[in-house]
């Protein structure tokens, strides 16, 4: 008996280390693997690097270039930034969506995305100007340097307002028609005292148009700027829901005694993506016979605004069943076009009687449709006329037997 114990015991302490190895395995040769790339790496190196290093624009505009701040080393490291020149008559800083940025924290082998953004003051003429700026790891061991150049010319954009200016990264969004669009924009004041700006917005007949702080659920009309400092704000857009696939223009204004300023915005809606199936009758169930073919047809209509490509069928039936659909895919569905679709489904030869459930999921382009069919296996009639013959034998032996029984 304890010889059996320890035997046992045994057994299952080298399948639980087993078990243990092939978890364990995977992972150290990931892990393997990742210190295998790093090796190729340098122990430490550091980059950074403007998307352009020479614009031009016209007289009075802002300018906004991505900085590509990397890390190329095996180790994390914390990088410090800093322009380091910048011409007079601008004012320039790298910076995030919102706020200024002096360092940044990048770990081995990536890199961080910022803004190098640079505006002129009033009465900065046209000419070349140099911005030259700086990245150093904390411990001041590794360097680098990049310069940009913005060259102004012509005249000043008559679109841009004294004292106030509205920039955005993304002046054209796109979507759905059914979609919420959420612009971000920055109002820059160059007035020299805290200013009320008020906020209008022109666009399409029965639009929703909305202005609120950004990653915030309330609305206002009015902002409120500090002297010649900037408030970012986000510009909510509603189309519609009759609005037609199409390019539509939103002018945003913002207005004060002193300065008034305007920006131009683009919603690019693709139409709603929408799927409705179902069967004339409305009816989703059908009677079947083990291993033979059942048919029922239904309908795919497209209910959106927008083409319908590629449109396929995808079936959850239960085991050893099959489900066939004629045609296999609709190629394109045009906005209210309808399609119908044979299917044709074979319950198993085991299968017994009663009822079952297939499933059907029309998938579309970004939209889907799901139908739940009940399939009701009867017992075949072949069966039945075998049944009425054992009975009419029995029934038939019976009185044959009491015809015997009454002549005795």
């Amino acid at each position: 008996m304890v010889e059996k114990r320890n035997g046992f015991s045994f057994l299952v302490l080298f399948v639980m280390l087993a078990m243990l190895f092939g978890v364990l395995w995977p992972l150290s040769s990931v892990r393997g693997d990742d210190k295998e790339e790093k090796k190729n790496l340098p122990p430490r190196a550091i980059s950074i690097a403007p998307e352009y290093t020479a614009v031009v624009v016209p007289k009075g505009e802002d300018v906004s270039i991505d900085v590509d701040v990397s890390n190329g080393g095996r180790q994390d490291e914390y990088i410090d930034l800093k322009l380091t020149s910048a011409p007079k008559g601008w004012k320039a800083r790298i910076k995030t969506y919102s706020y200024e940025v002096k360092g940044v924290f990048v770990k081995s082998d990536s890199s961080k995305s910022l803004t190098f953004r640079a505006e002129p003051e009033e009465g900065t003429g046209p000419g070349k100007y140099k911005f030259s700026m700086l990245a150093q790891t904390h411990d001041g061991k590794l360097t680098s340097s990049a310069d940009v150049v913005i060259e102004v010319v012509g005249k000043q954009k008559e679109t841009k307002a004294k004292g106030v200016s509205i920039t955005t990264s993304y002046p054209v969004l796109r979507g759905p028609t059914d979609a919420k669009f959420e612009f971000s924009l920055e109002v820059k004041s160059r007035l020299d005292k805290d200013t009320v700006f008020n906020l209008s917005a022109e666009g399409p007949k029965d639009w929703e148009i909305n202005f609120k702080p950004a990653y915030e659920e309330k609305y206002f009309s009015s902002l409120r700027i500090k002297a010649n400092q900037s408030e970012t704000m986000a510009v909510e857009v509603k189309p519609s829901i009759l609005a037609e696939p199409g390019k539509y223009p939103i002018k945003v204004r913002v207005k004060s005694d002193k300065a008034q300023g305007e920006a131009d915005l683009m919603v690019v809606l693709t139409g709603t993506y929408k799927i409705d199936a179902g069967t004339p009758n409305g009816l989703l169930s059908l009677d079947a016979y083990q291993g033979k073919e059942a048919n029922l047809s239904f309908y795919v209509k497209n209910s959106g605004s927008a083409m319908q490509d590629n449109i396929r069928f995808l079936s959850v039936k239960p085991e050893n069943w099959k489900v066939k659909f004629k045609p296999e895919k609709i190629e394109n569905l045009s906005p209210g076009d309808i399609k119908q679709v044979e299917m044709t489904i074979t319950p198993s030869e085991q299968a017994l009687v009663g009822d079952y459930s297939v499933n059907v999921s029309i998938q579309g382009q970004k939209a889907s449709k799901n139908l739940e069919f009940r399939v009701t296996v009867k017992a075949s009639t072949a069966w039945g006329w075998v049944g009425i013959g054992i009975i009419v034998l029995v029934i038939a032996g019976l009185v044959a037997l009491f015809i015997r029984m009454g002549r005795r």
